[in-house]
C-alpha cells in the first residue's frame, strides 16, 4: 500500500469514526443513531460494487436530496421568521447553515469525484464517494434535527403560577411589645436677665 493510499484511508476512517461520533451524541429520539450507522455500513458495502461512473450518477442523487432537504429547512426558517419565533428562526437558522456547509463541500467533493472518473482513478473516485456519502448522512441527520427544533409557544405553555407553602412548624410572627410612649416634656428656663452695667 501507497503512502498516498494509507493517508487516503485515514481520513476515510476519521469521516467515518466522526459521523458516527455525532450520530451518537444526539438525543435519544428514535434510535437515530443505530439506523445512521447501519445507512453507513450499508452505503459502504454499495460502494465497494459501484463504478466512478455509477459513483457519479449516485452523487448526482445525493446532491439532489440534499438539496431538497436544505430547501425543506429554509421553507421552515422562512414561517418561524413569519410567525416572529426567535427560539425557532435560531435553531433552524443553524441546521440551515450546517446544511449548507454541508452542501458546498459535497458539491467540491463531486467535482472531484467527476475528475477521478474522467481519469479512470477507482481508489479515489471511491474516496470521493465515500465521503460524499458520509455528507449526505450528516445532511439528514441534521434535517431531522431541524423538524425537532421547539418554538417559543411550545417552549412557554401558560402561565407561571408560583405557590408558596408555609411550614406550620415555624415560630409565629415575633413581635415585641414596647411600653407606650409617655411624652416628653422639656422646661426650659432662661437665664436671669442682668445688667449689662454690673
Amino acid at each position: 500500500m501507497t503512502p498516498r493510499a494509507a493517508l487516503r484511508w485515514i481520513a476515510i476512517t476519521g469521516l467515518v469514526v466522526g459521523a458516527a461520533g455525532s450520530a451518537t451524541a444526539q438525543p435519544a429520539g428514535g434510535g437515530g443513531a443505530v439506523s445512521g450507522s447501519a445507512d453507513a455500513q450499508i452505503g459502504f458495502e454499495r460502494r465497494a460494487n459501484l463504478s466512478p461512473q455509477d459513483e457519479l450518477t449516485q452523487a448526482s442523487i445525493i446532491l439532489s436530496r440534499m438539496d431538497q432537504a436544505a430547501n425543506t429547512v429554509r421553507h421552515q426558517l422562512e414561517q418561524a421568521r413569519q410567525a416572529r419565533d426567535v427560539v425557532k428562526t435560531l435553531c433552524l437558522n443553524d441546521k440551515l447553515s450546517q446544511i449548507d456547509v454541508a452542501d458546498r463541500s459535497a458539491k467540491d467533493r463531486q467535482s472531484a469525484l467527476q475528475s477521478a472518473a474522467q481519469r479512470n482513478d477507482t481508489e479515489l473516485s471511491n474516496h470521493e464517494f465515500t465521503i460524499l456519502t458520509v455528507l449526505k448522512q450528516r445532511a439528514e441527520q441534521l434535517s431531522a434535527e431541524a423538524n425537532q427544533c421547539i418554538g417559543e409557544e411550545i417552549a412557554f405553555v401558560g402561565n407561571t403560577q408560583v405557590t408558596t407553602e408555609i411550614n406550620p412548624n415555624l415560630p409565629g410572627d415575633e413581635t415585641t411589645d414596647f411600653p407606650p410612649l409617655e411624652p416628653i416634656v422639656i422646661v426650659w428656663n432662661p437665664p436671669p436677665s442682668q445688667s449689662p452695667t454690673h
